[in-house]
C-alpha cells in the first residue's frame, strides 16, 4: 500500500512538474532572447512557486508549526490558483498563435518577399555599342583591352532566419503578456470575492408537512467557513456579521469549519459566539474536523454557544431537526449512523438533516428525510473544478430532488486551499420553509 502511494505521489509530482515547464517555457524561455536578468527572474518564480505551493500544502496536513503554516500559505495556496490559469491562459493562446502568426507577416512581411532590383544589371547583358570615335569599315585595330570597372557595392538582403526569429518573439511575447495579464486578473477578482464576505443566497423550500404556522422559517445555511492560516479571525467576524443580518430563525454550520488545530484557531473562531437565532445554531462535523482534531472542535464549538448533533436528532416546535457526523469520521469510527438519528420518530412531522456531503442524500432519502442541507462541494470553488465536482457528487451546489427528499447544497462562505472563487462565489443561504398544506 505505501508503495503504491509512493507511487501515485511521483506521478502527480511528475505531472505538475511537466506543466510547469510547460507554461514556463511558454511564458519565459520563448519571450526572451537568451540567457539573462529576464531569464533568469521567470525561470526563479516558476521554481519558488511550486516549492512554496507544495510546502504549504504539507505544512498543513503535517500540522507544522502555525507561523510556519502562515508564511506558506499566502504564497504557495495563491501560486497553486495563478498556476492553474496561466495554464488554461497558455492553452488558450495556443489555439489563436497560428493565426497571430499568420497576421505578423502581413503587417511586417521579410524584405526577401519583395527584392530590390539590381542598378547594374542591364536588361540586355552588357553595354551597347559606341558611337563615336567609331572605326571605318574594313579597319583593323587591336582588340581592346576589358574594361575593369569595379562592380557597385551591393547590401545583401537579410537571411530568412535572421527575420524569423525576431517575429517569432514578438508573437511569443504578445500572446504571453495576454496570458498572464488574464490570469492575474482571474486570481485577483477571485480573491477580492472571497476575502470581502459571502454574499446572501435566498431560497424558498416548500414542505408538505410543514405545519401552517412555521411557514416562513428562516434557516441561515453556513458551511465549508475553513479557518486556517489564510483565513482567520476578521474572516469569520465577516462571515458572523452577514449571517446574523438575515435575522434567521434557525443557523446550520454544516461542516469544514476549520482547517487546524483548536490551539492555533480557537481565537480566529471565537466570533462564532455571536451567531444570534431565535431558535439556536447547530454545528455538525466536516470531512475537515477530522484532518483538524473532530473531539476538540466539538467541544470549542459547544463552548462557543452552538449545539453539535452528532448522529443527533432535536424535535423543534415546527419539525425535526437531526445531524449526522461525516462520512470522514469512519476512519475514527465516529461515520454517520443515520438509524441512530432519525429512528422512532414521528413520520407525520417534517424533518430535516444536516449533513455535510451531498453524498448522504441516499441515506436520507431511505430513512423518509423531507431536506437535507449540505455543503462540501464549494460549488467547484475554480473553475473548471465544477466539472470534478459533478463527476463526484450528485449535486453540486443548489436545490434538487431525489424521490421525495429535497437537497440544498451550499457554495460555502469561505475556501480551501487559494483563498479564491472562480465561477463559484462564497454565500450564506437563507432557506425559507414554505408550507404547502392547509
Amino acid at each position: 500500500m505505501v508503495i503504491v502511494f509512493a507511487l501515485v505521489a511521483l506521478a502527480v509530482l511528475a505531472v505538475v512538474a511537466g506543466l510547469h515547464w510547460y507554461v514556463w517555457r511558454r511564458l519565459v524561455r520563448d519571450t526572451t532572447r537568451g540567457p539573462g536578468p529576464a531569464r533568469r527572474a521567470g525561470t526563479a518564480v516558476f521554481v519558488a512557486g511550486p516549492v512554496l505551493m507544495t510546502g504549504a500544502l504539507v505544512a498543513e496536513r503535517a500540522g507544522a508549526p502555525f507561523w510556519l503554516q502562515r508564511t506558506l500559505a499566502w504564497p504557495g495556496f495563491l501560486w497553486m490558483a495563478l498556476a492553474l490559469y496561466l495554464l488554461l491562459a497558455v492553452l488558450a493562446s495556443e489555439a489563436v498563435r497560428p493565426l497571430v502568426n499568420r497576421m505578423s507577416r502581413r503587417i511586417a512581411p521579410s524584405p526577401l518577399d519583395h527584392p530590390s532590383p539590381d542598378p547594374a544589371a542591364s536588361p540586355l547583358g552588357g553595354p551597347g555599342p559606341g558611337v563615336q570615335g567609331a572605326e571605318p569599315p574594313g579597319a583593323v585595330t587591336a582588340a581592346p583591352a576589358p574594361a575593369r570597372t569595379p562592380a557597385p557595392a551591393r547590401t545583401p538582403a537579410p537571411a530568412p532566419r535572421a527575420q524569423e526569429p525576431t517575429r517569432r518573439l514578438v508573437v511569443s511575447r504578445l500572446l504571453a503578456g495576454a496570458a498572464t495579464t488574464a490570469a492575474v486578473a482571474t486570481v485577483g477578482h477571485g480573491t477580492y470575492g472571497v476575502l470581502k464576505g459571502p454574499r446572501v443566497e435566498r431560497v424558498t423550500v416548500p414542505l408538505a408537512k410543514l405545519p401552517r404556522a412555521a411557514h416562513g422559517f428562516r434557516i441561515a445555511v453556513v458551511s465549508d467557513i475553513h479557518l486556517g492560516p489564510v483565513l482567520g479571525r476578521g474572516f469569520a467576524q465577516r462571515v458572523v456579521d452577514t449571517v446574523n443580518a438575515t435575522r434567521p430563525d434557525l443557523i446550520a454550520v454544516v461542516g469544514d469549519l476549520v482547517d487546524g488545530s483548536v490551539k492555533d484557531l480557537g481565537p480566529a473562531a471565537a466570533p462564532l459566539a455571536r451567531l444570534s437565532a431565535r431558535h439556536g445554531a447547530y454545528f455538525v462535523t466536516g470531512n475537515h474536523e477530522y484532518f483538524s482534531g473532530a473531539e476538540q472542535w466539538i467541544e470549542e464549538v459547544r463552548d462557543l454557544g452552538l449545539h453539535p448533533l452528532q448522529n443527533a436528532r432535536t424535535e423543534l416546535p415546527y419539525f425535526d431537526l437531526a445531524g449526522v457526523n461525516d462520512v470522514q469520521g469512519e476512519s475514527e469510527g465516529q461515520g454517520p449512523d443515520f438509524a441512530r438519528a432519525l429512528d422512532d420518530r414521528d413520520p407525520a412531522r417534517a424533518c430535516v438533516l444536516l449533513a455535510h456531503q451531498p453524498v448522504q442524500i441516499h441515506e436520507a432519502v431511505r430513512h423518509g428525510v423531507d431536506l437535507q442541507l449540505s455543503g462540501h462541494t464549494h460549488g467547484g470553488q475554480l473553475w473548471p473544478g465544477s466539472l470534478l465536482a459533478a463527476a463526484a457528487n450528485p449535486t453540486v451546489a443548489g436545490l434538487d430532488r431525489y424521490g421525495d427528499t429535497q437537497l440544498y447544497v451550499s457554495r460555502g462562505a469561505g475556501a480551501w486551499g487559494p483563498p479564491t472563487r472562480v465561477g463559484a462565489p462564497s454565500d450564506v443561504t437563507v432557506i425559507e420553509l414554505a408550507a404547502t398544506r392547509a
